[in-house]
């Protein structure tokens, strides 16, 4: 089976900033863009940092409002974004968190999760900014066709992994919701199945109704011969 990778669904033209890049010019990348952070870049397309709509705010977080009342707002002192915070060197959240081309998309998805952000700049073996990977595009396995997903399972996974007979397992395919049923000899086979038909892009959900000959996890049986 061959699971989609970062580097078939990130943006590949991404859109950057230098270190001297500054304030204002940032704000008016993600509003002329649609974006909500940019990745901070040298002469050499090398990693830098991350400069978010989070960080502008922050910069901003103590000034008073309109009434000319004071926000009520109060940062530690690292926290706050220091009246020098002009450029985005001085803005950026660094190191950024970053992924690898090469990584599948559950990998990917699980990073974001843990450290909690909404998108990872990608970099090469050299920390060269490649492209950039949001929540957005790990959705796009999920646009496949059913047909597709089907077909997956049949070839891939029963056919060429397995090394099931055609019609042994029957594969249905919902809205990306799979449906197994058939007959197998061994129940310990029926995990196994499950298991790596709902590892393929696109499966949103997988239910199973597979009849065994013999239980063979019940207790240290011998199949029948």
């Amino acid at each position: 089976m061959q699971h989609r990778t970062v580097f078939e669904v990130m943006t590949h033209e991404v859109v950057t900033a230098a270190p001297q890049t500054p304030f204002k010019q940032i704000a008016r990348l993600f509003a002329e863009n649609g974006v909500s952070a940019v990745p901070v870049v040298d002469p050499d397309r090398r990693l830098l940092g991350v400069v978010s709509e989070a960080d502008l705010l922050r910069s901003t977080a103590e000034l008073p409002v309109l009434e000319g009342r004071w926000s009520g707002v109060r940062l530690l002192s690292q926290e706050r974004g220091l009246p020098d915070a002009e450029t985005a060197a001085q803005l950026m959240t660094s190191p950024a968190v970053t992924a690898r081309p090469d990584w599948n998309l559950a990998e990917t998805a699980r990073t974001m999760h843990r450290k909690g952000v909404k998108r990872l700049p990608v970099t090469d073996e050299t920390g060269r900014l490649v492209g950039i990977i949001s929540r957005s595009d790990l959705l796009r396995p999920f646009l496949r066709r059913d047909t597709a997903i089907r077909e997956e399972i049949e070839h891939d996974v029963l056919a060429d992994t397995l090394r099931l007979a055609p019609g042994t397992i029957r594969v249905a395919v919902d809205d990306g919701v799979v449906r197994l049923t058939g007959r197998v000899d061994e129940r310990a086979d029926i995990p196994v199945i499950a298991r790596l038909c709902r590892s393929v892009d696109g499966v949103v959900a997988l239910h199973e109704s597979i009849e065994h000959a013999y239980d063979n996890l019940a207790l240290d049986v011998e199949p029948p011969r």
